[in-house]
């Protein structure tokens, strides 16, 4: 297991700050666009012309995703790509059409389950309300509540069987409490409008998720441990975005430096900010361009490109170690992990796992290998959505948590600013 140095205690609180200022996805990538751009790279608008000429730091936020990349100044119309890829949602509830709802004397929100939250995690715990409003002129403001909302559990006394098996029906035991009152007096509309400021009248549409109103916290003995919400997947977004940070003073490497985070991974990424979009081909295209590539040399340069698609992965839970391989079993502290499928649920194959153990020998991190029991099969990621679309040579790898798709989950702090250190290394190399 690693020890767990100063600079992994500040990543960490760094990280704790990160998630609270990214409740959604929108407010995710606007906080990636807010640090870079306090570092030096230019925000690029999509409906505008970008720079034709080699050098430069510069980004591009659309809807809930953020591409970031460094252009070195000896770049050519070849010159390669190294993509550290990650995503900004999370499993959650998302507010419905006409969302003040509540009976009997109490205020509720109506919501719909995103992607596949484990439930009762999100039980008596105050919880945030976070996105963005649309308004009557087609401007979107973001809003963030403080805690808000809170799924109040059944008591014992009323449900004696609770502790043998509890199964929330997802359309009438998910919708949360926000106050006292009638629904028809009641605007929880409202609420947001004034936190974002702005007249509720003006609204024409949202995009608005919950998100746990708890801060990351380091505990355990020696400080080995990290909780919080959204670590699926804001420990990569923030691990790349500081990776970027640090490797754009003295760039000088043959490659592009690019950072992508895409939203909607946790419903399958087919939108137009999802990694089954055209964001990235679009902006890598406009960036060779701008590099006066024709469309021969735009391959080439893809043929040289790489991507790491950084999503988290199982630690071995030693309460369940039957639901893991008997062999390979990452586990918190020991170092960011390779995620490897025979069914290419990940993208990982032996090129990439060989280009991967060399990013971390050179960073100096210790890496594990994560492969599913054969009974219990594996998720998937934005690799190979990414691989498939572009052609790109990609890795899968992230770090081992447990309590995934929780309302708040466990890392290790070694493992998230190892992360780090190997996207750095690259970025760089």
């Amino acid at each position: 297991m690693s020890a767990v140095t100063a600079a992994a205690r500040s990543h960490a609180a760094d990280l704790a700050d990160f998630v609270a200022s990214s409740p959604s996805s929108f407010h995710a990538a606007a906080e990636v666009a807010r640090r870079l751009v306090a570092a030096g790279f230019t925000a690029l608008a999509e409906d505008e012309r970008w720079p034709d000429q080699p050098g430069g730091r510069y980004l591009v936020v659309r809807d809930g995703a953020v591409l970031a990349w460094i252009v070195p100044e000896a770049a050519t119309a070849v010159t390669p790509v190294r993509v550290f890829g990650a995503h900004s949602d999370s499993p959650a509830f998302k507010l419905k059409p006409r969302p003040t709802t509540g009976r009997l004397g109490w205020l509720q929100a109506g919501v719909e389950v995103y992607g596949g939250p484990l439930l009762n995690s999100w039980l008596d715990r105050e919880l945030r309300l976070a996105g963005r409003l649309v308004l009557d002129d087609g401007t979107s403001v973001l809003t963030a509540t403080g805690p808000l909302l809170r799924l109040p559990q059944l008591a014992i006394h009323l449900d004696r069987e609770a502790n043998d098996h509890l199964a929330l029906d997802k359309q009438t035991q998910t919708q949360p409490v926000w106050g006292l009152g009638s629904a028809e007096s009641a605007d929880l509309l409202g609420e947001l409008a004034r936190e974002a400021g702005v007249d509720a009248a003006r609204i024409r549409g949202y995009d608005v998720v919950t998100a746990d109103a708890a801060r990351g916290s380091v505990f355990g003995a020696g400080d080995v441990f990290f909780a919080s919400g959204r670590l699926d997947d804001l420990a990569s977004v923030h691990a790349g975005v500081v990776a970027l940070e640090r490797a754009a003073e003295g760039f000088d490497a043959g490659h592009i430096a690019m950072l992508a985070v895409f939203d909607h991974e946790e419903v399958g990424s087919a939108t137009r900010s999802g990694a089954a979009g055209p964001f990235l081909a679009d902006v890598i295209e406009r960036i060779q361009l701008g590099l006066g590539a024709d469309r021969e040399e735009g391959k080439r340069a893809m043929a040289a490109s790489w991507c790491v698609s950084s999503d988290v992965g199982h630690s071995l839970h030693p309460n369940y170690a039957h639901k893991h391989d008997p062999v390979v079993l990452p586990v918190l502290g020991s170092g960011p992990i390779l995620k490897i499928n025979a069914n290419q649920r990940y993208a990982t194959d032996g090129v990439g796992a060989a280009a991967w153990n060399g990013w971390c020998e050179a960073a100096g991190v210790a890496s594990q290998e994560f492969v599913s029991n054969n009974s219990v099969p594996c998720g998937s990621t934005i690799g190979p959505i990414t691989a498939t679309r572009l052609g790109i040579r990609t890795v899968d790898v992230g770090i081992p948590i447990l309590s995934m798709h929780s309302a708040r989950e466990l890392a290790g702090v070694s493992d998230l600013h190892d992360l780090s250190l190997v996207a750095e290394e690259l970025f760089r190399r």
